[in-house]
């Protein structure tokens, strides 16, 4: 089974995907064609392409083990995020400190990575100067690309590449998924999604809103993409007898979805820097589950195809 993934980001809430790409690779029949990442879906996406370039599947899963199981000797619980309320990182950090940076230099070969031409990489930030996103290929790819791509405004410095500054990639892919279809060859693409689609309380404290309206900034740009994605796939489906290698493409294409909207729904805001071991194995429990549930004796674990979303 051939397949594409598209990992979103969000923070310790990764943890989920982990799981469910843990399970994933489990499958002896699964092969990768691209993976596209923002945030903590860019960390999962090195950490998956550096294991599987070193060891298969197998590989892979080991890679996403350590970093996950090591995440909380280097994040544990700061007061940091609380004053990044009330004032600029640049004034907290002034040195520009990031343990994250020691970690992805420790487990993952950039250097290998760069040279791989087999498995396709997309990582997503957005330039701070137009507020436009930029989507980093294989031979881009460094630590600063994905300390970039997770670099939360209210809380790190924005990183600079060639000149250019950049903040996280979820503002403006989350995750990107043109690539994907444009760039690879997969018929199958599996979008793994940490933000919940729908709330059904409305929030009335100030933290509650100030969450919502974070889900709702960092998942604007997938659902714009996903519903031009479902339009050029009506456009190409009204032509019995496609012409160019596009249409075709559109044709065969099949979008699946991976998530857990009642489990997201639950969590507490500040729940996406909690990096205690028992939540993130907890999370990465939930992931593997999500697949299972959907899987029958002996056959590919893929979600079931669902429609992109409408407003």
């Amino acid at each position: 089974m051939r397949i594409s993934l598209a990992l979103q980001g969000g923070g310790s809430h990764g943890a989920f995907t982990w799981g469910v790409l843990d399970r994933l690779l489990e499958e002896k029949t699964l092969a990768l064609d691209g993976i596209s990442g923002a945030s903590a879906g860019a960390i999962n996406a090195v950490l998956l392409a550096h294991g599987w370039t070193a060891g298969g599947a197998a590989g892979a899963r080991e890679a996403l083990r350590r970093f996950w199981e090591g995440l909380p000797r280097i994040a544990p619980a700061n007061p940091v995020f609380f004053l990044a309320q009330f004032y600029s990182p640049y004034q907290l950090n002034p040195f520009n400190l990031n343990p994250l940076r020691e970690l992805l230099a420790e487990q993952v070969d950039f250097e290998r990575l760069r040279g791989e031409r087999g498995l396709k990489l997309f990582i997503a930030a957005t330039r701070v100067d137009t507020g436009m996103p930029r989507i980093f290929t294989n031979q881009e790819l460094s630590i600063d690309v994905v300390l970039a791509s997770c670099c939360l405004p209210q809380v790190h410095h924005s990183v600079r590449i060639d000149g250019v500054d950049y903040w996280d990639g979820g503002l403006t892919a989350n995750p990107p998924v043109r690539p994907l279809i444009y760039q690879c060859t997969a018929d199958d693409v599996v979008a793994v999604l940490l933000n919940p689609a729908r709330r059904a309380e409305l929030p009335f404290t100030a933290e509650g809103i100030r969450e919502r309206l974070n889900e709702m900034s960092f998942t604007s740009a997938l659902y714009a993409e996903l519903e031009g994605i479902a339009l050029a796939k009506q456009a190409a489906a009204r032509n019995p007898v496609p012409i160019g290698g596009l249409e075709r493409r559109l044709k065969r294409l099949r979008l699946h979805f991976m998530d857990s909207p009642e489990l997201m729904a639950r969590l507490e805001p500040g729940s996406r820097l909690d990096t205690h071991p028992a939540f993130l194995h907890a999370l990465f429990e939930e992931g593997r589950e999500s697949v299972k549930s959907l899987n029958g004796p002996g056959t590919i674990p893929l979600p079931k195809r669902v429609r992109a979303p409408t407003r």
